[in-house]
């Protein structure tokens, strides 16, 4: 049995989940997301929680049991509360801001980067080396703080670049001067 996949998933009062034709629809104050699910699982809802369950112990429904089971829980968190990434800009001159809808950040490059947020994703730029990310969906958010991230990862020399809130970049050291 899975250690993750056994564990209730407690919905509270604001979410609400339905099952119908093999598609999991969970509903909250912040919107709606939507999740194909395989046959290899069911959703059980009893006394306001929400369990998982595999129909069989094949190694598909094994490995189905506790990935449902954190996606279902990530859907109810992302409706009620949402899910944040926070993004660190280091670098001299390196910045980013909202121009309208558009997230425009300067990375050294000759030219200016421009980002169009995807449906359902929210950015923000509380001051010039700070993007914050917010959304729903926790795949997507991941995914776009991924993508910015990606347009100039952090170098281990002297720590230019974008990165996550939290995350330490491991320094390497320089040339040696000449003998």
């Amino acid at each position: 049995m899975s250690r993750i996949g056994k564990m209730p998933i407690a919905i509270g009062n604001e979410a609400k989940i339905e099952v119908k034709g093999g598609i999991i629809t969970v509903t909250g104050p912040k919107g709606v997301l939507d999740q194909p699910m395989v046959e290899e699982v069911r959703i059980v809802e009893e006394d306001g929680k929400v369990l998982v369950q595999r129909i069989n112990d094949s190694k598909r429904a094994r490995a189905m049991h506790g990935l449902y089971r954190m996606l279902v829980s990530n859907m109810i968190q992302g409706v009620t509360t949402g899910f944040t990434r926070k993004l660190e800009i280091a670098g001299v001159g390196f910045r980013a801001e909202m121009k309208s809808d558009l997230l425009a950040l300067t990375l050294g490059y000759s030219h200016m980067i421009y980002f169009k947020a995807p449906e359902g994703i929210k950015m923000e730029t509380p001051d010039q080396v700070t993007v914050l990310i917010s959304g729903i969906d926790k795949a997507l958010v991941g995914q776009v703080a991924a993508k910015i991230r990606s347009f100039r990862k952090p170098e281990p020399y002297r720590g230019k670049g974008i990165k996550y809130e939290g995350e330490i970049i491991r320094r390497k050291e320089g040339k040696a001067a000449g003998k």
